[in-house]
C-alpha cells in the first residue's frame, strides 16, 4: 500500500541551498505559514464543517471505534479493557483499520454520525506586537551561522515546523530580489521576535543571551550587514537569506511552544500547526500523551484518513518532542482532494485513544466540498473501470490468440493427417496404374527416345489405323501425368510421320516435371472441340517415365504438397467464414444502433433530448411539447428528474421550471447527468408542488444513459408457457416465448422458462438435457428436467399422471385440466425451489391460471417479490380464462398497438385498459437471415439485394417447374383459414395472373373442407397456368425461405391479425408486403403512396402497399399499384427492396418496450 503521508527528516541549510557556478539555487518546499491565532483543540461539533472554525481539532462526524473493537479512550492506566471491549487482533490485522491500510488510497465505508457534540468557547491568545525603530540592523555572526548549518538535527527531536517554515520561506525568494527588500524582511522578523518574546515570556522559552537556539544550536550575538559594494551583493544576499530563514524557524518554534503551553494549560491533548489546514500542504500534528489513555505506552502512532475515512488512509509513527510536557508529533500531508481529516492514536497494537469513541477530525479549508468529492470519486472509479476494461480486453485478446494458435495447431495436424491418408490412397491407385503402364505397345504407340526424364522432349508416335480414329481428319493428344494428378497438362497436335508399316503420326511432347507416369488419350480435335477419342478401351494410355525421381522421394514430396494445398484451402475457407461472421455481426450491431435511435426518437412529438445519446457526466437538455399531452395549455411546466429508475443516491432533483423555446411549443430544461447513472427518469407537472402530472400513463419517461460507471442491476424473468420454438412450436406463441427471452437475455437480464415435458418434444434442439430433481404437488410426483434451448435455461416439468404423454401439445379433450395442473405445478416448483423472480410472465389462455393462482396462493408465501405480466396472443381462444387473468395480472400486453385498440371493447379487456399495452412482436434475425441462409442459392444483403433475389427467383422457378422468365412473382405463405382472408387470397391469385405475373402459395388448412377447396383450385391452376402458378398445400420450411427470397411481393390479406410475422419476414428478405390494414399489419406496413407522415412519426420510411376493405376491389387497389410499380419503375422498386431490408423488425425494439413494462410492473 502506498502511504502518501510520511514523516520527513528536517531540512538542513545544505538541503535548501545548492551552490553551482558561484550561484545558489533554492528548492521550493512548502508555502509560508501565516502567524496563526492560538486556539484550543477540543471536540466542538459533530459535523466538522469546513466553513466554520476550520482551525480546530474536533470530534469526527463518526465513531471510529464502532468499526473496530478496541480499548476505550477514557483516560485510565493500562490494564483491563473497559466493559464491553474485547481486543481481538493487532492493528495490522483488525477488520476496519486493516481495511484502511490495505485499501490504500480509498475507503468506502461510511462513518456513523455522532449523536452528540460539545461546542466549547474558543480561546485566543493575541500578541500585541510593538516595534521600535532601530538605526542599525544587527545580525548573527556568519561563522556561527555556518556552524549551525553543518550541525545535524537530533534524531529524537522532531522539527516542530522547522521544515515547514524553511521550505515556505524558500518560496518567497525570487531571483533578482533586491537586498534592500531582504534587509527589510529581516528587520521585520527581528521586531516580531522581540515582541513575541516579551508577550509570551510566561509560556515560551527564551533564547538565552549566549545565543543558544531551541534545537541546541548556538549563534553569535550580532552581525552588522553593510552595503559595501556591488561586487559583494551576491554574497550578502546569500548570508541575509540564511539569516532570514533561521529567524523564521525560531519564530515558528516559539509559536509552537506557545501553542503547546496554552493547549496544555487548557487540558487538551491535540493541536496542529499551522492552524488553518489547506489542501495539498503539510501539517504537523502534536499529541500530549499525558492526557491520553496511551500515557504508559512507549510507542505512539496516528492512524487516519480523509473525508470520513474514505480517502488516502495513513499510519505514521510519532516522535517525542523537546517541548515542555509529554508532547509527541509527526508530519502529515493533506491531499488536494481533502475536505476533512479523521484520525485516532494507538500503540501499534490494539490500544487506542479515539476521542471518547468520536474520533478526531479537522476540517480542511479551501478544498473540495462533499459533493465535489463524490464526483471526484466517481471519476476515479470511471478511470479505474476503463483501466480494468482495457486490461480485460487485453486478457481476452491474449486468450483468443492462444486459442487461435491451439486451433491452428490442431487444424494443421488434421491437415497433415488428411494429406497422409490421401497420399496413401493415391499411392495404392498409382501402384495399380504402374502395372498397366508400358514403354510402348506394338503397332499402336511408342516413344522416342526410350530413355527420357522430366522436362525432356520426346516424340510420341501413334498408329492412326490401329483404333477408332482411323478416319479422323486431325489427331490430337490430350495428356497428363501421375494418374492425371494435375489435370490436363499436355495438349499437342500430331503430324504425319514418314515411318512405314502403318499410318503413323507423332507429336513432340515436353515431359512434365516430377512425372513418374504419363497419361493420355488421342482425339480428333483439341479440348472442347473433339468428338471422337481413342482412350484405350476406357483405360487411357499410360507410359512409365524411365528416369523419374525415386518413388519414395516422390511420395514424400507429394504428401508435402498435398498438406500445403489442404492448408491453403482451409485458410481460405476460414478467412471467408471469419469475414462473413464479422460482416454479419457488424450489420446486426448497426441495425441495433439504428433501432435504439428510433426508440429514442419514437416520442419526439412529445419529448426528446440533445444530445440524443445521453452520456454519464454530460449536460443534457430535455425538450418537451406539452401541446401533445395532458399539460396542454398550462401556463407553466415543471420538470422532475432523477436517475437509475428513481433509485439514485442523490434522490430526485429539485423541480425545475422549464423555459420556452423560440419558434415552437416546446419547453426545455437542462440537467447534469452524474457519472453513476445508467438511466434518466423524469415526469412533468403543471406546478412546482405538483398538480396535474404527465407520467406517460404511469410508465414514466426513461432514457438510457451510456458510459456510466454503474450498470443496471439484472432483472430475473420467468416465463411459464406451453409452447416454445423450436422444440414445441404450434403457432406464433412459441416463437414469441423463445425470441423475447433471448432478446431480454441479450440485455444482460436473467431469463428462465418453465415448459411441460411433452413426449412429442423435439429433443434434438435441447442441449445437456438431464434430470435434476423431483417434488410433489396435489398427490402427484413431478420430475424436473433441465436443458438449454437456443441458449436459454429451460425447466421441463414431467408429472407422473401422464398429462403430457399424449403425443401432442393441444388437441386432448382435457386441455384445460392439463394446463391448469401445469400452471399450479410451475408455481409450486418456483416456491419449493427457492426462486425469487422479479417477473412471472404467462401467455394466452393456456397459462392464464398462473395470474390468479399466484395472487391467491403464492404471493404471500415466498414469492411476494414477483409481479405478474400476462400477454394475449389471440383473443379468439379461451376468452373466459383471459378475462380472469386480466383481473389478476399487474400488467397486460397484446402483440401490437393497433390490435390492443381493436380489442379494447372486449368484455375481457375493457375493465382493465389502464394496465393494458400493445407491444409489437419481432422476428428472429438468426433464423431469418438472407446473409446466412442455407436454403437459398446466393447469400445477400441490402447491398446486393437485386443479385440475391434474382438468383432465388430463378431457383424457385426451377424447383416448382415455373417458366424461367423475368415476371413479377407474388408469394403467399399462410395457414388457410377464414381469419387469413382466403377469399381475398383466391381473388389475388387470379388478379396476379391477369397481370402476367407468377404466383406461389405455400400453406395448408386445418379444416378439411377448405383444404379440399384449395386442392381443386390447385388442379385447375396447374392445368391452365402451369408455367405461372403453383400451390403447395403443405408445410415446407426450406421452401418458405426460398419463397421469401425469390418473391417480389408477399401478400397478407388477413381479416384480423393480432401481430403477424409474415410481413416482417418478407421485408427481411427484401420482398415488398401487400397487406390489409389490421392489427400488427397496420403497425408495420406503411403505404408508399399514403403513409409517409405516419411512417415518419415512427422514425421509418414507407415500405409497402396496403388496403382497407375486405373485398376483391380493395385487394385490387393495392395489388395493381404494386405490380405496376414493378413493371414501370424497376429502379425505384429495387430501391424499395433495399430500404425494407434495412428496417429492423427484430426483437431489438420490443425487448426495450417489454423491459419498460417490467419496470413499471415492479414500481406498482
Amino acid at each position: 500500500m502506498e502511504v502518501s503521508l510520511q514523516v520527513q527528516r528536517p531540512l538542513s541549510y545544505k538541503a535548501v541551498f545548492n551552490h553551482t557556478n558561484g550561484r545558489f539555487k533554492i528548492k521550493p518546499f512548502l508555502g509560508s505559514f501565516p502567524f496563526a491565532r492560538t486556539t484550543l483543540f477540543t471536540p466542538w461539533r459533530s459535523e466538522c464543517p469546513a466553513s466554520r472554525l476550520s482551525h480546530r481539532v474536533t470530534s469526527s462526524a463518526a465513531d471510529f471505534s464502532k468499526r473496530r473493537q478496541r480499548r476505550s479512550s477514557t483516560p485510565s492506566s493500562k490494564g483491563p479493557a473497559p466493559k464491553g471491549f474485547t481486543p481481538k487482533t493487532q492493528v495490522g490485522t483488525s477488520t476496519q483499520k486493516r481495511d484502511l491500510k490495505n485499501n490504500g488510497e480509498k475507503e468506502d465505508s461510511s462513518i456513523p454520525t455522532s449523536s452528540e457534540s460539545t461546542v466549547l468557547d474558543k480561546t485566543e491568545i493575541e500578541s500585541n506586537i510593538a516595534f521600535e525603530e532601530e538605526s542599525t540592523i544587527e545580525l548573527y555572526q556568519k561563522n556561527r551561522i555556518d556552524e549551525a548549518e553543518t550541525e545535524e538535527p537530533k534524531e529524537d527531536t522532531p522539527s516542530m515546523g522547522k521544515e515547514l517554515s524553511v521550505g515556505k520561506s524558500n518560496q518567497n525568494v525570487e531571483n533578482g530580489r533586491s537586498i534592500g527588500k531582504i534587509l527589510e524582511d529581516v528587520a521585520e522578523l527581528q521586531k516580531k521576535e522581540m515582541t513575541l518574546k516579551s508577550d509570551t515570556v510566561s509560556t515560551a522559552r527564551y533564547v538565552s543571551s549566549e545565543g543558544k537556539h531551541l534545537d541546541g544550536t548556538k549563534t553569535d550575538e550580532t552581525v552588522t550587514i553593510k552595503d559595501e559594494s556591488v561586487e559583494s551583493d551576491e554574497k550578502t544576499i546569500e548570508d541575509t537569506l540564511k539569516l532570514k530563514l533561521e529567524m523564521e524557524a525560531n519564530l515558528r518554534k516559539q509559536e509552537i511552544e506557545g501553542l503547546a503551553e496554552e493547549t496544555f494549560s487548557r487540558g487538551n491533548k491535540v493541536f496542529v500547526y499551522p492552524q488553518s489546514i489547506k489542501p495539498d500542504e503539510d501539517i504537523e500534528v502534536f499529541f500530549n500523551r499525558s492526557f491520553s489513555t496511551l500515557i504508559n505506552e512507549s510507542d505512539i502512532l496516528i492512524m487516519g484518513a480523509f473525508n470520513d475515512w474514505r480517502w488516502r488512509s495513513f499510519t505514521v509513527r510519532l516522535k517525542k518532542t523537546h517541548l515542555n510536557g509529554d508532547w509527541w508529533s509527526c508530519q502529515i500531508h493533506v491531499p488536494k482532494e481533502a475536505y476533512k481529516m479523521d484520525f485516532v492514536f494507538f500503540n501499534g497494537l490494539n490500544f487506542y485513544d479515539n476521542n471518547d469513541k468520536k474520533d478526531f477530525c479537522i476540517p480542511v479549508e479551501g478544498g473540495m466540498d462533499v459533493l465535489s468529492f463524490e464526483d471526484f470519486l466517481l471519476e476515479e472509479k470511471r478511470r479505474e473501470l476503463e483501466k480494468l476494461a482495457k486490461e480485460r480486453a487485453e486478457k481476452e485478446r491474449q486468450e483468443e490468440e492462444k486459442k487461435r494458435i491451439e486451433a491452428e495447431k490442431a487444424a494443421s495436424e488434421a491437415d497433415r493427417a488428411q494429406a497422409r491418408v490421401e497420399t496413401e490412397r493415391r499411392r495404392e491407385l498409382f501402384q495399380q496404374l504402374m502395372k498397366k503402364a508400358a514403354s510402348s505397345v506394338d503397332n499402336i504407340w511408342f516413344i522416342e527416345p526410350k530413355e527420357f526424364k522430366g522436362e525432356g522432349k520426346v516424340k510420341l508416335h501413334y498408329n492412326k489405323s490401329s483404333g477408332p480414329l482411323a478416319h479422323a481428319n486431325e489427331l490430337w493428344i490430350h495428356g497428363g501425368h501421375n494418374n492425371w494428378n494435375d489435370g490436363l497438362t499436355i495438349i499437342e497436335k500430331l503430324v504425319r510421320s514418314e515411318r512405314e508399316g502403318g499410318d503413323w503420326w507423332y507429336a513432340e511432347v515436353v515431359i512434365p516435371d516430377r512425372a513418374v507416369v504419363l497419361d493420355w488419350v488421342f482425339a480428333d480435335g483439341p479440348p472442347k472441340s473433339a468428338i471422337m477419342y481413342d482412350n484405350n478401351n476406357y483405360e487411357d494410355f499410360h507410359a512409365i517415365v524411365p528416369k523419374s525421381i525415386p518413388e519414395e522421394l516422390y511420395w514424400v514430396e507429394e504428401e508435402h504438397q498435398m498438406f500445403r494445398k489442404l492448408q491453403e484451402e482451409r485458410k481460405l475457407r476460414e478467412e471467408a467464414i471469419r469475414a462473413k461472421a464479422e460482416k454479419g455481426a457488424r450489420m446486426k450491431a448497426e441495425m441495433k444502433e439504428r433501432t435504439l435511435k428510433r426508440f429514442l426518437l419514437s416520442q419526439k412529438h412529445i419529448v426528446y433530448t440533445e444530445p440524443l445519446d445521453v452520456h454519464a457526466g454530460s449536460i443534457v437538455t430535455v425538450f418537451y411539447n406539452p401541446a401533445n399531452t395532458v399539460l396542454n395549455g398550462k401556463p407553466e411546466v415543471w420538470f422532475r428528474c432523477s436517475f437509475n429508475r428513481w433509485t439514485h443516491r442523490m434522490g430526485p432533483l429539485p423541480p425545475q421550471r422549464m423555459l420556452p423555446v423560440a419558434n415552437g411549443s416546446h419547453v426545455k430544461a437542462t440537467v447534469k447527468v452524474p457519472l453513476d447513472a445508467y438511466m434518466m427518469d423524469f415526469v412533468f407537472s403543471e406546478r412546482e408542488d405538483g398538480g396535474i402530472f404527465d407520467n406517460k400513463g404511469g410508465m414514466d419517461y426513461h432514457i438510457p444513459v451510456f458510459g456510466g460507471i454503474v450498470n443496471e442491476p439484472p432483472m430475473h424473468i420467468v416465463h411459464i408457457a406451453v409452447e416454445m420454438a423450436p422444440i414445441a412450436k404450434v403457432g406464433g406463441l412459441g416463437d414469441v416465448v423463445t425470441s423475447l427471452s433471448r432478446a431480454v437475455q441479450d440485455l444482460s437480464h436473467n431469463v428462465d422458462i418453465i415448459l411441460p415435458k411433452y413426449d412429442c418434444l423435439n429433443f434434438s434442439h435441447v442441449k445437456d438435457l438431464h434430470y435434476q430433481r423431483s417434488y410433489s404437488w396435489g398427490g402427484t410426483e413431478i420430475k424436473v428436467w433441465f436443458g438449454k434451448v437456443e441458449g436459454l435455461s429451460v425447466y421441463f416439468l414431467e408429472p407422473t399422471n401422464g398429462f403430457f404423454s399424449t403425443g401432442c401439445v393441444y388437441g386432448s379433450r382435457n386441455d384445460a385440466e392439463r394446463f391448469g395442473f401445469f400452471c399450479h405445478a410451475a408455481l409450486e416448483f418456483l416456491h419449493q425451489g427457492g426462486f425469487h423472480p422479479d417477473i412471472i410472465h404467462c401467455h394466452d389462455w393456456s397459462s392464464a391460471p398462473v395470474a390468479w393462482l399466484f395472487k391467491d396462493h403464492y404471493m404471500h408465501y415466498g414469492l411476494g417479490k414477483a409481479q405478474v405480466v400476462f400477454t394475449i396472443h389471440n383473443l379468439e381462444f379461451g376468452a373466459h380464462f383471459i378475462a380472469k387473468a386480466m383481473a389478476y395480472t399487474d400488467k397486460a400486453t397484446t402483440v401490437s398497438h393497433t390490435y390492443s385498440k381493436e380489442v379494447a371493447g372486449n368484455p375481457a379487456v375493457a375493465p382493465h385498459l389502464y394496465k393494458f399495452h400493445g407491444i409489437l412482436n419481432g422476428i428472429d434475425l438468426d433464423i431469418w437471415d438472407p446473409y446466412n441462409d442455407k436454403f437459398i442459392p446466393v447469400s445477400y444483403t441490402s447491398e446486393n439485394v437485386v443479385e440475391g433475389k434474382g438468383a432465388a427467383k430463378e431457383a424457385l422457378q426451377q424447383r416448382l417447374g415455373l417458366k424461367k422468365a423475368d415476371l413479377p412473382l407474388v408469394g403467399i405463405i399462410t395457414r388457410l383459414t377464414h381469419q387469413k382472408g382466403i377469399h381475398l387470397i383466391k381473388h389475388a391469385i387470379w388478379r396476379t395472373l391477369e397481370h402476367n405475373g407468377q404466383v406461389v402459395l405455400l400453406g395448408s388448412a386445418p379444416d378439411p373442407r377448405i383444404q379440399n377447396d384449395f386442392v381443386n383450385l390447385a388442379n385447375q391452376l396447374h392445368s391452365s397456368h402451369a408455367d405461372r402458378a403453383r400451390l403447395c398445400l403443405t408445410y415446407d420450411e426450406p421452401l418458405s425461405h426460398l419463397i421469401y427470397a425469390g418473391a417480389d411481393f408477399i401478400l397478407v390479406p388477413s381479416i384480423f391479425e393480432p401481430c403477424g410475422l409474415t410481413q416482417m419476414t418478407a421485408m427481411r428478405y427484401g420482398s415488398i408486403p401487400v397487406v390489409r390494414k389490421t392489427g400488427g399489419l397496420y403497425d408495420t406496413v406503411f403505404d408508399v403512396d399514403h403513409d409517409k407522415d405516419r411512417a415518419d412519426s415512427q422514425g421509418l420510411e414507407p415500405n409497402g402497399f396496403n388496403f382497407d376493405g375486405a373485398d376483391g376491389g380493395a385487394v385490387d387497389y393495392a395489388l395493381n399499384r404494386a405490380i405496376s410499380a414493378w413493371y414501370n419503375g424497376r429502379e425505384w422498386f429495387y430501391s424499395l427492396c433495399k430500404r425494407v431490408m434495412e428496417q429492423d423488425w427484430s426483437w431489438n425494439r420490443p425487448a426495450l418496450d417489454y423491459m419498460e413494462l417490467y419496470h413499471a410492473a415492479r414500481k406498482n
